[in-house]
């Protein structure tokens, strides 16, 4: 902390200068200028003191005003029956009966009751919830039938090809038992005994 106020100073001896260096043709002129804005500068930062700000006055300070004053900052609430201007109770999410009925507590806006709003958030939260419940469900649902129809599809197609190759094997056989007619080729058990000249 000690070190600030001597920071400031070099920043300000190196601004004046900095300064003074573009204006003044002289050098001697620039000395002497740069030593009175020291002095100055020095003076400055001794005397001036940091602005402070003034603290936001707490919600208790606007009882008996209206409503709008009382919730103009985010922290209050306004209850109407008694026309009081409370700190909303953050630990507690919705503010107790004994503090203030929810319908005739009003937080954001005047015109909009809190157990209102509470409801409505509530129900937009419920539809929220549904509505994304609702395209997963469908979501997996087309994939299921579209997983449906691909496996229909490859059943069909497995079908076609089984078919063919039966009607391939019946062609095949068919043209076998005329070639072996034609020959004279008995249609002998393929396991027949092979007999070996002795």
């Amino acid at each position: 902390m000690k070190c600030i106020p001597l920071v400031l100073l070099l920043f300000g001896l190196s601004s004046t200068l900095a300064q003074n260096i573009a204006d003044a043709p002289n050098i001697t002129t620039q000395a002497t200028q740069s030593s009175t804005t020291t002095t100055q500068t020095t003076s400055q930062t001794t005397t001036s003191k940091a602005p402070t700000t003034t603290p936001r006055p707490s919600c208790e300070s606007k009882n008996g005003t209206n409503c709008d004053e009382c919730l103009a900052y985010v922290d209050c609430l306004w209850c109407i029956p008694t026309k009081t201007c409370i700190t909303y109770p953050a630990k507690t999410i919705l503010p107790p009966h004994s503090l203030c009925p929810l319908s005739d507590a009003r937080w954001g806006l005047c015109t909009i009751n809190f157990q209102i709003l509470i409801i409505t958030l509530s129900v937009a939260g419920a539809l929220l919830i549904i509505g994304v419940l609702l395209c997963i469900f469908c979501c997996c649902k087309c994939e299921n039938i579209g997983s449906a129809r691909f496996e229909n599809r490859m059943n069909r197609k497995t079908d076609k090809t089984k078919t063919k190759q039966e009607q391939r094997k019946a062609e095949l056989k068919i043209r076998h038992d005329e070639i072996r007619q034609k020959y004279g080729l008995s249609r002998a058990s393929p396991y027949a005994r092979f007999d070996s000249p002795s």
